[in-house]
């Protein structure tokens, strides 16, 4: 292993993440936030089994006041992730050790205020409660006006980019985000916080965490392929790109982030205790090793889950598209509204699920909404039909 990069040194509860700090896994519980019971033996399950910290999900008020019980009956290391809403900040923040905003996020909420006042507030917020920041940004809630501005190079997003020798067009939104709200909170003097960039191809992870590293050495990173999807594939991609990254040095905590149950996301840091035993040994992934063609993405099981068949649909169509492992398309398969709708969108095959239908997508154009229990028929004849159509373009 590559002698350890030295970042600052962030205090995240009991725990640290950079500096001399050993690696900090993370995970995510995946039961109902408001079922308080179930939410804590959920979090010292995990707890126990070597995460050093847990998030919950709080998408409203009265996930917080759940929030609040369960920090009382619980001295796990507590994160929280804000979705749309950056004010549930205040609610929540007294109750967790680290609060993670997603840049691309921001506008959803009052529109006339600027990022940069947002982002003061949230400093302000983790301040006056002695909170730890992450900044996450993620593929498939890029900042709307990056992605708008490099919409031309993502739609290029191909062998032919990366043959070229520069992966600039790859992930430059995704590097300029993260650029501009660490320089913003240093700005203000706020550097309590560590950085998460993550997409759902292995390649690009490491490409843009390793320029994000050289551009920014003395800020902790967070590593993750987010919507790495069922085991083993997703462990797989988890391997590719951590253990690669860790074995550069870069890395201070990390999550492989699956779509299993429930009562099985302790396999989510088993995965990351064995990435870092790797790592350490030595016996890392050849980082040259080739996945199917065909993406099949799918996101890490959470609280958000409105249906629970949504991590069987997952596994059932990622069995169902085998067939088509040589071609180069996308099949994506979100289980909530919070991710479903936008990080669908550049998937030649998109499925986000509800409490009783499936949102089927192509692209950003809606195809209809099925029952659980025909949407892997309908989601297959589309993907055939792009086939169909891939193949006559070839000729």
């Amino acid at each position: 292993m590559t002698r350890r990069r030295t970042t600052r040194k962030i205090r995240v509860g009991n725990a640290f993440i950079g500096g001399d700090a050993p690696i900090l896994i993370q995970t995510m519980a995946a039961t109902k936030t408001l079922d308080v019971d179930a939410t804590v033996a959920a979090v010292d399950y995990l707890a126990q089994s070597g995460a050093g910290l847990v998030r919950i999900a709080v998408d409203s008020v009265n996930d917080a006041k759940a929030l609040a019980e369960i920090r009382k009956r619980t001295s796990a290391n507590l994160s929280v992730d804000l979705q749309e809403n950056f004010r549930l900040a205040e609610l929540v923040a007294p109750n967790v050790d680290k609060i993670r905003y997603n840049p691309g996020h921001l506008h959803h909420l009052e529109t006339s205020l600027s990022w940069e006042k947002k982002v003061e507030y949230l400093a302000k917020v983790a301040g006056d409660f002695d909170v730890a920041l992450r900044v996450g940004i993620n593929c498939g809630s890029v900042d709307p006006q990056k992605l708008e501005k490099y919409r031309a190079q993502l739609a290029d997003r191909d062998s032919e980019i990366r043959a070229s020798n520069d992966p600039s067009a790859v992930f430059d939104p995704l590097l300029e985000s993260a650029m501009e709200h660490v320089d913003f909170l240093d700005s203000i003097g706020f550097t309590r916080y560590c950085v998460s960039i993550k997409d759902s191809d292995p390649e690009t992870v490491v490409l843009v965490n390793r320029r994000f590293a050289k551009l920014r050495p003395q800020v902790p990173l967070h590593l993750g392929v987010t919507e790495a999807g069922s085991p083993p594939r997703g462990v797989l991609k988890s391997r590719l790109a951590l253990e690669t990254l860790l074995s550069e040095g870069i890395g201070e905590t990390l999550r492989v982030s699956l779509t299993v149950e429930a009562y099985q996301k302790s396999l989510e840091v088993e995965a990351g205790r064995s990435i870092l035993a790797n790592v350490v040994s030595g016996n890392v992934i050849d980082p040259t090793t080739r996945l199917p063609k065909l993406n099949v993405v799918s996101c890490p099981s959470c609280s958000r889950v409105q249906n629970g068949r949504f991590v069987e649909l997952a596994r059932t169509l990622e069995k169902a598209t085998e067939f088509a492992k040589d071609y180069p398309f996308k099949i994506a398969t979100m289980g909530c509204r919070v991710n479903g709708p936008g990080e669908t969108d550049d998937a030649d095959v998109g499925l986000w699920c509800g409490a009783d239908k499936v949102n089927l997508k192509s692209g950003s154009t809606p195809i209809g909404t099925f029952g659980y229990d025909e949407v892997v028929e309908k989601a297959v004849k589309l993907l055939r039909e792009k086939i169909r159509l891939y193949d006559e373009q070839l000729k």
